[in-house]
């Protein structure tokens, strides 16, 4: 199935999945979704010292739950949310760059939509476009 948005369709998308951010992980990575479309979903986290391993880098846990985030919230806009619960099961990422400060940018794009997975390809891209790091996800879509 492929969404084909309009400007209304992707705000509420967008208000949707920063709506569900409150009181979360997600919030306190200050994770925010900033972009929808037909194939995708995109969210931005900054890189500060919140985020940083030891060595003053961008910690790739914090990738990770950027990740997963991402391709989590992807998961339930495909599924009916009253019927169904969206669970990742396994990542994956290869850390390509490292980052100090700025802003990163997740990018889900859907690689297989089954009616009990969903298997995702996330790049993580900082404001130059340049991959920081790659991630896969697999979520399983459970009956509440």
């Amino acid at each position: 199935m492929v969404l084909y948005l309009n400007d209304m369709d992707k705000i509420k998308i967008l208000e949707m999945c920063n709506k569900f951010t409150k009181n979360t992980l997600m919030e306190t990575l200050h994770i925010e979704y900033i972009d929808a479309g037909d194939d995708f979903l995109t969210a931005k986290m900054p890189v500060n010292s919140k985020v940083h391993q030891p060595m003053g880098l961008l910690h790739g846990g914090a990738s990770v739950a950027l990740a997963e985030s991402v391709g989590s919230a992807e998961s339930m806009i495909f599924v009916d949310i009253e019927k169904y619960e969206v669970r990742g099961i396994e990542i994956s990422a290869n850390h390509v760059k490292s980052k100090r400060d700025g802003d990163v940018f997740a990018t889900a794009k859907i690689i297989h939509k089954g009616g009990k997975l969903h298997l995702w390809g996330i790049r993580i891209t900082d404001e130059n476009n340049q991959l920081i790091s790659l991630c896969k996800l697999t979520n399983m879509i459970l009956p509440k």
